[in-house]
C-alpha cells in the first residue's frame, strides 16, 4: 500500500492500516522509540473512530488483529480487550485537530530530558526538522494524561503545531498518516540528538534559520515513502514483521 494514499472503509484498506500500525509499533521498538508503553493510532475513514492497541500487548510483538476501535468519548467500538490507560490523549487530539490522521505518544528519555532543563527548549537544528518550525511546545502536566479535561489541555497546548513535550514524561507527535507518523518520529529522535550533542560538547548552538528553512524543498510524500519502504524490508529482513504483511507497503 502506498503510504500516500488515504485510507478508504474497503475491508482491504483497513487491514492495510491495522498492519501499517502494527508495523510501525513494532519498529518503533526497534529504534528505541517504544518500549513497553507508548501507543500509535489512526483515525478511522468515518473520521471520528481511531485505532490503537490494547493496554497490555507487547509492543514488540502487536498483531494487527488485536487493535481496537475506539471512539472519541473513549468507548470501545470494536475488540474486547481493555483499552490503553491514556486513550483520552489520542482522542482530544482527533478532536481538536481534523487534519491529523495518526497519533504517537511514547517516552523517549532523550524528549523527556529537554523538559528539565532551564531555558533550553527544542528546536530545528537538522533540515527534517523543518516539520516542527511552528515550535515543539511543553506541555506542563507531568502526570498520566487519564482524563478528559487533561486530554483537551494537552490539545490546547499542541494548537497547531506537529509535535509537543510533555513535562517529565514523554511526548506526542501527530503526522498525516501512519507512515509519516514513523519516519517523522526518527527525524524527531536525530534532531533532538542532534541538539544535545552540540549542548553536551559545551559549545553555543545555532538552529537553523527560517531563512535557511525556507530553502528546504524535498517532495514529503516521496521521502516518506521512500523511507518507509526502507525501514519496512528492514524489520522484515530482520523478522521484526512477518513477510506477509504485505499491506505494510
Amino acid at each position: 500500500m502506498n503510504a500516500s494514499l488515504s485510507i478508504s472503509d474497503d475491508p482491504a484498506d483497513i487491514g492495510a492500516m491495522r498492519q501499517q500500525i502494527a508495523a510501525a509499533t513494532r519498529m518503533l521498538v526497534m529504534e528505541e522509540i517504544l518500549d513497553y508503553s507508548g501507543h500509535v493510532s489512526a483515525r478511522m475513514p468515518d473520521g471520528d473512530t481511531f485505532m490503537v492497541q490494547n493496554a497490555s500487548d507487547s509492543r514488540g510483538e502487536l498483531e494487527p488483529d488485536r487493535l481496537l476501535v475506539m471512539d472519541l468519548d473513549g468507548r470501545v467500538v470494536a475488540g474486547n480487550e481493555k483499552p490503553p490507560l491514556e486513550t483520552v490523549l489520542h482522542a482530544e487530539i482527533f478532536r481538536a485537530r481534523p487534519d491529523v490522521q495518526a497519533i504517537l505518544h511514547c517516552h523517549l528519555e532523550l524528549a523527556i530530558s529537554f523538559t528539565l532543563m532551564k531555558n533550553v527548549g527544542l528546536v530545528p537544528v537538522r533540515s527534517r526538522a523543518v516539520r516542527w518550525r511552528s515550535g515543539i511546545p511543553t506541555h506542563p502536566d507531568p502526570s498520566l494524561i487519564r482524563r478528559k479535561e487533561q486530554g483537551e489541555s494537552l490539545a490546547a497546548t499542541l494548537g497547531h503545531h506537529n509535535a509537543a513535550l510533555l513535562r517529565s514524561h514523554g511526548m506526542v507527535l501527530v503526522a498525516e498518516s501512519v507512515p509519516a507518523l514513523y519516519i517523522d518520529a526518527l527525524h524527531f529522535k536525530a534532531n533532538a540528538r542532534a541538539q544535545m550533542s552540540v549542548l553536551q560538547a559545551g559549545q553555543t548552538l545555532v538552529p537553523m534559520t527560517e531563512a535557511e528553512m525556507d530553502m528546504i524543498d524535498s517532495p514529503r510524500e516521496f521521502h516518506i515513502a521512500k523511507l518507509w519502504n526502507f525501514y519496512v524490508r528492514k524489520a522484515r529482513a530482520s523478522r521484526i514483521i512477518p513477510s506477509d504483511w504485505s499491506a505494510t507497503l
